[in-house]
């Protein structure tokens, strides 16, 4: 009898991938535990050379799979996030386009398992059995996935490099020249946070 292959997320073993992700994401998240799966099977997908960036259609989770286990990353500007509310990431070469996305297929999990009940919210958090949601996960690995060629639109993705600066007249600090003659938050527009003064 053949023994089990292991499971393996770009050269490390699922135990090594669990801790990463306890590291990094603070705890073991279903989320990220699926999304190194997706990784692993849109790179088998992909050329072994080449330089490769990424898009995550979820702010939830996926980044952090993508980020621990490629070279990709917020800061770098090699991972993006652009949030249609699906569970999917797109890894492509950064000089063509050409990659490959994937998804968690819905219509290959199973009814009523902790897997389906998570993904598709049917359960509150605090009721499900997190243990058995992992297995359950580490079970169906890749089968639970789909995925398809694609080709990145790159002249829509291109972040601008190098932009000149300049300081605000109100507030003295930095921005982008081109946002205007102040800083977005001195014009007006409503910014992620408020003074507290």
């Amino acid at each position: 009898m053949a023994e089990p292959e292991e499971i393996t997320f770009r050269s490390h073993p699922l135990e090594e991938y669990v801790q990463m992700i306890e590291r990094f994401h603070g705890h073991l998240a279903p989320g990220v535990l699926l999304g190194g799966f997706m990784v692993e099977l849109a790179y088998q997908q992909l050329p072994t050379e080449g330089l490769f960036d990424a898009i995550s259609e979820t702010p939830t989770c996926l980044p952090d799979a993508i980020q621990l286990l490629t070279p990709c990353s917020a800061g770098n500007g090699w991972l993006q996030v652009v949030d249609s509310g699906r569970f999917a990431l797109t890894i492509f070469e950064k000089t063509t386009g050409a990659g490959v996305r994937v998804h968690l297929d819905a219509d290959r999990l199973t009814p009523g398992s902790q897997l389906s009940n998570w993904f598709l919210k049917l359960v509150p958090k605090a009721e499900q059995d997190k243990a058995q949601l992992i297995e359950e996960i580490v079970q169906a690995g890749s089968r639970i996935l789909s995925f398809r060629k694609v080709h990145v639109d790159l002249a829509g993705r291109r972040q601008k490099k190098g932009v000149k600066t300049q300081i605000c007249p109100v507030c003295r600090e930095s921005y982008p020249r081109d946002h205007g003659p102040r800083c977005r938050h001195c014009s007006g527009e409503r910014m992620y946070y408020r003074d507290a003064s």
